[in-house]
């Protein structure tokens, strides 16, 4: 595999997301929603701040690009931003619940089932092909679903939503291409958080008045929010999609590893079968792209 700025990026995209949970768990006496819409809200604020002090030449020239595109492409674009948007909010909940409400394990099973996830789904929807071992692999996928099934039917439900909301995020992302990234951010920020202002009035709970929340909540923006989420579009404009599936698997390992030594979350058989037939069927998902350059060599 090259590496290069892309690859970097997106390595460094889910390294950091994988280190998410220790400034999530602390805060797991907050309701999800709270946390979410402090969130968003903050993120947009400090985005909005950046471009408009800092990035306006860039601001300019994304607006006079989109000026010159046909009433199809702008209509492609706008769908796609705000599709975005709304994915990335949704997908925020789901995944802050099961962090502190299910398991931290459901939350890791999500993303190392979404690259599969994300496979399938590009199929139908994008076209993409798939070779025979690629769809044995999604069979065993489906059948360590199925085990993970009797042990943690809830967990597993949660995991699938998860996966296929962010799945839908990165195949709609990848098309959405044509702008600053740093730009597409903030303006699916700025949707989410109009989407998410008219329920703050009725469904946030009491204003946290503990210091360790916004210390906590600043981290989260800057280090979990904003830097992951500008790496992973930026890498998206130059990464396929076996090198994307790839990497994204840094993301649960580093979550599995935290939730069995560190919030010391406990493991049962069914898990591990479960688990281990997925890592299995990434190996053999991505066995053209693993073997290919040592096969190449003999």
């Amino acid at each position: 595999m090259q590496i290069n700025k892309y690859y970097l990026s997106a390595l460094s995209s889910f390294i950091i997301w994988g280190f998410f949970s220790l400034a999530l768990k602390p805060l797991h006496d907050y309701p999800s929603l709270d946390i979410l819409f402090y969130r968003v809200f903050y993120a947009t604020g400090l985005l909005l701040i950046i471009n408009l002090l800092f990035r306006k030449e860039i601001l300019k020239n994304d607006w006079k690009s989109f000026s010159n595109l046909n009433k199809k492409e702008k209509s492609n674009t706008i769908l796609l931003t705000v599709l975005g948007g709304f994915l990335l909010t949704f997908n925020w909940f789901l995944f802050m619940y099961a962090v502190n409400h299910v398991s931290l394990k459901s939350a890791s099973f999500a993303y190392l089932i979404c690259p599969i996830v994300t496979t399938i789904l590009a199929y139908f929807i994008l076209k993409e092909k798939l070779s025979k071992w690629q769809w044995f692999s999604v069979g065993l996928c489906v059948v360590s679903c199925g085990i993970l099934s009797y042990g943690d039917l809830n967990g597993l439900i949660y995991s699938l939503v998860i996966a296929v909301s962010f799945a839908l995020y990165l195949i709609s992302q990848r098309k959405n291409n044509k702008f600053d990234r740093f730009v597409v951010l903030t303006i699916q920020m700025v949707i989410a958080s109009l989407a998410l202002l008219p329920f703050f009035p009725f469904y946030k709970g009491e204003t946290p008045t503990e210091s360790l929340f916004y210390i906590l909540l600043i981290v989260i923006v800057i280090l979990f929010t904003i830097i992951p989420l500008f790496l992973n579009l930026f890498a998206l404009k130059g990464m396929n999609s076996s090198a994307v599936g790839i990497l994204m698997y840094t993301n649960p390992l580093i979550n599995f590893l935290l939730a069995f030594f560190y919030f010391k979350e406990e493991i049962n058989l069914t898990q591990i079968i479960s688990y281990s037939l997925i890592l299995i069927s990434v190996i053999i998902f991505n066995e053209q792209f693993l073997f290919r350059k040592s096969s190449s060599k003999n």
